[in-house]
């Protein structure tokens, strides 16, 4: 499972997380995320995302 943040304003979406308040369940990969979804913090696309390396 990968992070995603939005390079706008720092929101992370967690692929282990999903956002069921969104209605993404828990485990939904990224590629699997509805392309019109946004944002919750700033309503920026899914292209402002990218990848999170986890140290």
């Amino acid at each position: 499972m990968k992070k995603w943040e939005c390079e706008i304003c720092g929101f992370v979406y967690d692929e282990a997380l999903g956002l069921p308040e969104d209605g993404i369940p828990p485990g939904t990969s990224w590629d699997a995320v509805p392309e019109n979804w946004q944002c919750p913090d700033c309503g920026e696309s899914t292209a402002e995302f990218s990848m999170v390396e986890i140290a």
